[in-house]
């Protein structure tokens, strides 16, 4: 097999080849959502996300918790974290982001996309959140990198991807499309296969 390059370019966006040839697939079974609730900030935020979460607010904050109803009443739909970056605000003394919902097992859970799923909404969650363990990062000469992001917590994740043959790309399909379009996905596909 050729040596497989680190980068490749499809359209404005450097994408990391890891992403193509390393394994992940959520193992919610053993993390029980703890992503939701453990971390430096919240959620990292495009432009145009807290309008969409303030336009579906009343359908999904019934059932977040009274800390995290609390935090969004007192800092806003978003807040910008130590990095300058727009995020999900977090619950004050906590890693916990305000739009955590849990089960009655303790389970965590998205709010947003609790909602979603049950068909109230137009919002499903973040992006950067749907798209992990992809990281989106905006360069100085306006093209996007795709890196792929290693977190201790999704250990399991990424060795249940490989004990069922899952590759990051392919466990983001909906996600990547959506965010990206199809195109791109196909594009993605087209050069994992050749790799392969």
């Amino acid at each position: 097999m050729d040596r497989i390059p680190s980068i490749i370019q499809i359209d404005d966006c450097l994408v990391s080849s890891e992403i193509l040839t390393e394994f992940f697939a959520c193992d919610y079974a053993k993390c029980k959502g703890c992503c939701c609730v453990i971390g430096d900030s919240g959620a990292p935020l495009e432009e145009s996300e807290p309008e969409a979460i303030e336009k579906n607010y009343s359908v999904f904050s019934p059932i977040m918790r009274p800390q995290g109803r609390a935090a969004v009443a007192d800092k806003g739909f978003f807040e910008i974290d130590v990095d300058g970056d727009m995020v999900t605000p977090l619950v004050p003394g906590s890693e916990e982001c305000a739009y955590t919902c849990f089960d009655k097992d303790g389970n965590c859970f998205c709010s947003m996309e609790r909602k979603w799923f049950e068909g109230e909404g137009d919002f499903r969650k973040p992006i950067s959140c749907w798209l992990y363990p992809i990281r989106v990062s905006v360069l100085g000469n306006g093209m996007r990198a795709l890196n792929l992001h290693r977190w201790e917590i999704c250990k399991d994740a990424f060795a249940k991807g490989e004990k069922e043959g899952v590759r990051v790309y392919e466990f983001l399909e909906e996600p990547i499309t959506r965010y990206f379009g199809k195109e791109f996905f196909q594009s993605l596909k087209q050069c994992a296969e050749h790799l392969f």
